[in-house]
């Protein structure tokens, strides 16, 4: 989360425009990574493409590599500068995500440090039957793209 924008205005695109004051940690010419004012753990950052892209599968194929990369070094960073012993690195599309502009979080974590795997309960396949059925409608999706 950031402060509020201007009315109407995207809150990230108002970081990445610096009309929205932010502990920026990682500027490229694609994306920029600043803190979260309301970290899960102190570190958590947010990462976001200069560019106003909505989710994931909306972000163009030009800036698949420089995401990941920005992404790879944040959770390298959270390490190397925060000692932390890991990362947990997430993002949301458009179901829980509280910014209409794609963003993934990466949160340093280190072993006891009480967050609990993920936040949803789990579920199960009534059988192999139906594991398989959801593999292959996944499938058929993924051939069609």
């Amino acid at each position: 989360m950031t402060p509020a924008a201007p009315a109407g205005r995207c809150p990230f695109c108002a970081v990445v425009d610096g009309e929205n004051p932010a502990r920026t940690v990682l500027e490229t010419e694609d994306v920029v990574a600043f803190l979260d004012v309301r970290p899960v753990f102190k570190g958590h950052t947010l990462l976001v493409p200069r560019r106003h892209v909505v989710t994931l599968p909306d972000l163009p194929e030009d800036l698949l590599s420089p995401y990941l990369a920005a992404t790879q070094r944040l959770a390298a960073a959270m390490v190397d500068g925060l000692g932390a012993q890991g990362s947990f690195v997430a993002m949301n599309n458009v179901v829980s995500q509280s910014v209409a502009h794609l963003h993934t979080h990466v949160v340093p974590r280190t072993k006891g440090d009480g967050l609990r795997g993920f936040f949803w309960p789990r579920t199960k396949y009534a059988d192999d039957g139906e594991a398989e059925a959801y593999a292959a409608r996944l499938r058929q999706a993924l051939d069609g793209a």
